[in-house]
């Protein structure tokens, strides 16, 4: 079913959550138990959850002894290779409390944009979920080329989403919404929604300003979210403590009217 408001959340039927690399890796890798315990209950509520998470590199790099996120794409590919083996690991020895089963669910920007490649992509996917399988999503870091890349995993996780057809994505971070400015700024205003077509100039996620020519988070999720948006899908951004709130609908975080 289509979900236009926040309080329609509950009725969400396909569900795409996507995680970034700094709450589930490095000192925040303990997060990802009361991440799972989110999903888990939703899962529970006969949520069909898919999980587009980042974090192989990360999750990788104290393996091959690495102090700073490699610049070489040779060395990056091996420290996702590394990295998604024990990504994956600790998802599904968290999802064992639950008797949940993953599915791992790799990636490139070209098994998108190639019409058979993606059909695949669709009907793999779709199936997982018919048996209660839940699909964890990442860019196969490993073979992907800096010219072949999705560019950030938001836009992945809304290329997902319009894949599935899904209900509602949600977009975690280390923020837990989106401001009128810097947060830690006196009068700084939470923004609660933004209707469909309205622009975000001068809205600030965290502490970047969301422009044209933003960097980092800001512009990647208002991108994304913007992107999922336009194909009827409803976004919620807000942090990854609060993807429990998120996923029952409470008053949390940005949300995003789909297209109608």
């Amino acid at each position: 079913m289509r979900i236009t408001e926040r309080a329609d959340v509950q009725r969400a039927r396909r569900v795409i959550v996507k995680v970034g690399s700094s709450s589930i890796s490095g000192d925040n890798a303990g997060q990802i138990p009361p991440l799972v315990d989110a999903l888990a209950a939703a899962h529970g509520r006969g949520v069909e959850i898919v999980l587009v998470s980042s974090g192989a590199i990360a999750t990788g790099m104290p393996y091959l002894r690495l102090q700073e996120r490699p610049t070489d794409l040779a060395t990056q590919q091996a420290a996702a290779s590394v990295g998604q083996n024990l990504l994956i690991f600790r998802y599904q020895d968290s999802l064992d409390r639950y008797d949940i089963v993953a599915g791992q669910v790799l990636l490139t920007a070209g098994d998108l944009e190639d019409a058979t490649h993606r059909s695949n992509a669709q009907r793999a996917m779709a199936r997982l979920l018919d048996l209660r399988i839940l699909p964890i999503v990442n860019e196969n870091d490993t073979v992907a080329t800096h010219e072949i890349r999705f560019g950030d995993n938001d836009r992945l996780a809304a290329l997902v989403a319009q894949l599935l057809d899904a209900d509602l994505l949600v977009l975690l971070s280390d923020v837990d919404s989106l401001y009128t400015k810097p947060p830690q700024e006196p009068g700084a205003e939470r923004i609660a929604t933004v209707a469909y077509g309205d622009e975000l100039d001068g809205v600030v996620f965290g502490s970047t300003t969301v422009n044209s020519v933003g960097t980092g988070g800001a512009s990647t999720k208002a991108s994304a979210a913007r992107l999922a948006a336009e194909s009827g899908t409803a976004v919620l951004v807000t942090s990854t403590a609060l993807v429990h709130e998120a996923l029952t609908g409470a008053d949390v975080g940005t949300w995003f009217s789909p297209a109608a």
